[in-house]
């Protein structure tokens, strides 16, 4: 008796094997404008100097990580009323030009009915995860290697807020980074919250 099993055609299976692969490989890597809240990690161009956002979150004044990352605000800012929170946008920046470049210390974060927002200004000696404009040399980072804010769990400099509750409602929030000579918007980011 000859029993003949069904042949499949290879070029068919090959085909489909190539575009499960395809499909499987396209989701690898990260975009600069990501279409989701997956943000931390993107880089954006501002001036000659790259940004990268390490992450951003609301802050717990009360946990052991988070209290140390609301050292050093003016007394006026220190509390929060009933309806605010803080929030922290951790960065990261490179110099990859040939010459020294100026980090901004000009931010704000916008949200979708136009309210802005900006930095409390922190006492640099009382947080040293503080976001501080710098002339970083070729190559060089913010912040550098052998600091705390470089080496501790967000692995970037600290640009803390205080927000409106309302901010949960007025979603997405938007990082808008300026030039630190103009104050024009050079470059935005897409916050989590």
């Amino acid at each position: 008796m000859n029993l003949r099993l069904p042949v499949r055609p290879l070029r068919t299976t090959a085909l489909v094997c190539g575009v499960a692969l395809s499909l499987g490989l396209a989701g690898c890597g990260r975009a600069n404008h990501p279409s989701s809240a997956e943000n931390d990690g993107v880089y954006e161009q501002a001036g000659n100097v790259t940004y990268q956002l390490e992450v951003s979150r609301q802050l717990n004044q009360y946990s052991t990580e988070d209290s140390q990352y609301v050292k050093g605000v003016p007394a006026a800012d220190s509390t929060l009323g009933p309806s605010a929170l803080w929030y922290g946008v951790f960065l990261w920046a490179k110099n990859q030009t040939n010459s020294p470049q100026r980090t901004t210390d000009s931010f704000d974060i916008v949200d979708t009915v136009g309210h802005h927002y900006y930095p409390i200004p922190l006492n640099r000696s009382l947080n040293p995860f503080a976001w501080t404009a710098e002339t970083l040399a070729p190559n060089a980072i913010e912040p550098a290697p052998s600091t705390i804010a470089a080496n501790g769990a967000t692995q970037g400099g600290l640009l803390l807020f205080k927000l409106n509750e309302s901010v949960y409602s007025d979603r997405p929030l938007t990082l808008e980074i300026r030039s630190p000579t103009t104050n024009k918007v050079e470059a935005t980011i897409s916050l989590d919250l």
